[in-house]
């Protein structure tokens, strides 16, 4: 396409960049993308979706879903771009880029919408950032008739021009944790007389850190990380309850239920070691982003119309794309979108989408639902 016509699109990823809202409050946001298809004649399904929106161009099966999300993140923007947020969040994960190259892709589609072997739907995602809007795309029917899915997230570490894709696991099967601890109080002077929830605490996560290192084959990936732990008010009182919480990361579904069997039974052994009592919530993360071994080698070589494409490792962030996969075959990839050794990674306060990413997203988009239209067209 010509420069206007990425011109145009980087203005309007500017003016959402300037305008973000947290995972399921995007009213505003959905307002916007629902004028825009709109206006180029795209019918709008009526999902229910509270925020975000599902459309389509073309008729008939197969139906070849593309998926972008829209929410952004409660961190304050410390870029100095001219276009930075005007609002207390950002779009320090790029998802700005995503939709507004969704966008574009939607654009040429409908120009080409008597051409199409059947049907394009766009699913413009909200609350990716809590992992909950997949589940609510799904529970809406946004995945009814679907034969495959694709989406993609920018990666700043790859050059504009790029995109990297892998068959297997991409991103990393995230878990997040919360465990409280009830002991019982006493004074610091004698802690005999109570049950001391501070040792019980320290004692779980310095041998749940043995996990990793004597659970998981040194051949495989996992990450355990505690990042918070609170238990106490004051320097001569033993406190009598407290909490810590993180995160594991994993990519094999058996390895996965390896580390959290040995984590339940760590908490466990060591609350009844000290008499203390301990209960484990685990929040409602992604699993494996697990592109589907047959249609990736596919869309790596058909990708390379458009764009460098590399097989890259996969990542350790989350993403609830999983959650279409699960249900569906589905390919994600990353598209270079900085490529600058010192540039910020996402959820950074100074994180910056390079504009000339652009090309490589929208073409991803349409050269991948053309090509996979086709494929389910003679399969």
């Amino acid at each position: 396409m010509t420069k206007d016509f990425y011109g145009k699109l980087a203005a309007i990823r500017h003016e959402i960049h300037q305008h973000p809202e947290i995972s399921e409050r995007e009213v505003e946001t959905t307002a916007y993308l629902k004028k825009k298809i709109s206006d180029l004649g795209i019918r709008i399904l009526d999902s229910q979706l509270p925020t975000g929106l599902i459309a389509e161009i073309g008729q008939g099966q197969p139906i070849i879903a593309l998926r972008a999300d829209i929410d952004a993140l409660p961190i304050k923007e410390k870029t100095g771009l001219a276009y930075a947020s005007q609002n207390e969040a950002m779009h320090a994960c790029g998802h700005d880029f995503h939709q507004t190259s969704l966008l574009g892709a939607a654009e040429l589609l409908k120009q080409r919408e008597a051409e199409l072997s059947g049907t394009v739907r766009l699913i413009f995602q909200p609350a990716e950032e809590n992992f909950q809007g997949g589940h609510q795309v799904i529970a809406a029917g946004g995945l009814e008739g679907v034969s495959a899915i694709i989406g993609y997230h920018n990666n700043p570490h790859l050059k504009p021009g790029q995109l990297g894709l892998r068959s297997g696991a991409i991103m990393a099967g995230v878990e997040q944790f919360e465990v409280r601890v009830k002991g019982s109080s006493a004074h610091a002077a004698r802690p005999d007389l109570g049950i001391d929830t501070v040792l019980t605490i320290t004692t779980m996560v310095n041998s749940l850190q043995s996990i990793i290192a004597r659970t998981v084959s040194p051949f495989d990936s996992a990450v355990l990380s505690v990042t918070h732990i609170d238990a106490g008010t004051t320097w001569n009182v033993l406190p009598d309850s407290g909490f810590f919480e993180g995160t594991i990361r994993t990519f094999n579904p058996e390895i996965r239920q390896q580390v959290l069997e040995r984590f339940n039974t760590i908490v466990k052994n060591t609350a009844e070691q000290f008499g203390a009592q301990a209960e484990i919530k685990w929040g409602n993360s992604p699993r494996v982003t697990y592109n589907d071994e047959q249609l990736t080698p596919l869309i790596f070589e058909n990708s390379k119309k458009f764009a460098e494409v590399l097989e890259v490792e996969p990542s350790t962030g989350g993403e609830d794309f999983a959650a279409y996969q699960e249900k569906i075959p589905g390919v994600f990839a990353f598209v270079g979108s900085n490529g600058d050794e010192h540039a910020a990674d996402w959820h950074h306060d100074d994180f910056i989408v390079k504009d000339e990413a652009l090309p490589v997203a929208v073409n991803y988009y349409v050269e991948n639902a053309l090509f996979l239209l086709d494929y389910y067209q003679k399969s």
